[in-house]
């Protein structure tokens, strides 16, 4: 197991007021840190509690979630190595939280799906940003896709992404149509995220 920094981890609070039971968990792309999409968290709904954790790699100047690859692998030895990491981390937060939620970028998306394989019944909703998922099956897939009513997610993609391969791009939307309840979304946009999107989250994210 990857264990996750906890004292790297960057948090706001739900805002005052709200109930301040669920618990939106961040996940950045390959070579980036903690800090990159915390950036976010002002515009995300406030009865959140946002959690932007720092991927256990160290890769180039930041930090990735398991080793990349071009292709597909179906290795899952390092992505579900960091997933048991961030599980762990949650299974050691103070408090329970009613309702978790997931929002990835690149391949913090691809980790956010690898979560609710391994976990199936602890999340509720995932924002999927620029990603892919995984090769090759797991043994809670099924129960996943069994999951009634199924976790919504909303996958986004730029039309002009360089990043994500068009063959990573077109397994993973049949894949993920058959274990998810999922919304899309396309921008003209390369492997970032733009206004629009964030707007198309919020929204998301307040009928999670």
């Amino acid at each position: 197991m990857h264990p996750i920094d906890a004292d790297a981890v960057l948090r706001r609070p739900a805002a005052p007021g709200s109930a301040g039971d669920e618990l939106l968990v961040v996940m950045h792309g390959l070579g980036s840190h903690e800090g990159d999409l915390f950036g976010l968290a002002p515009h995300l709904p406030g009865r959140f509690e946002v959690a932007s954790l720092r991927a256990p790699i160290p890769y180039g100047g930041g930090f990735a979630w398991f080793g990349f690859s071009a292709v597909d692998s179906t290795d899952h030895a390092l992505i579900d190595s960091a997933a048991e990491g961030v599980l762990a981390w949650l299974d050691g937060l103070e408090r329970p939280y009613a309702r978790i939620h997931l929002l990835g970028f690149s391949q913090g998306g691809a980790m956010a799906v690898q979560l609710a394989r391994l976990a199936p019944e602890r999340f509720a909703s995932i924002a999927h940003l620029s990603s892919f998922v995984h090769a090759g099956e797991l043994p809670g897939d099924a129960e996943l896709a069994a999951r009634e009513p199924r976790i919504p997610l909303l996958a986004t993609i730029g039309e002009l992404d360089e990043v994500i391969h068009a063959d990573k791009r077109e397994r993973s939307a049949p894949w993920l149509d058959a274990h998810f309840a999922v919304e899309r979304r396309t921008y003209r946009r390369g492997h970032a995220i733009v206004a629009e999107e964030l707007a198309d989250v919020v929204a998301f994210l307040d009928r999670a």
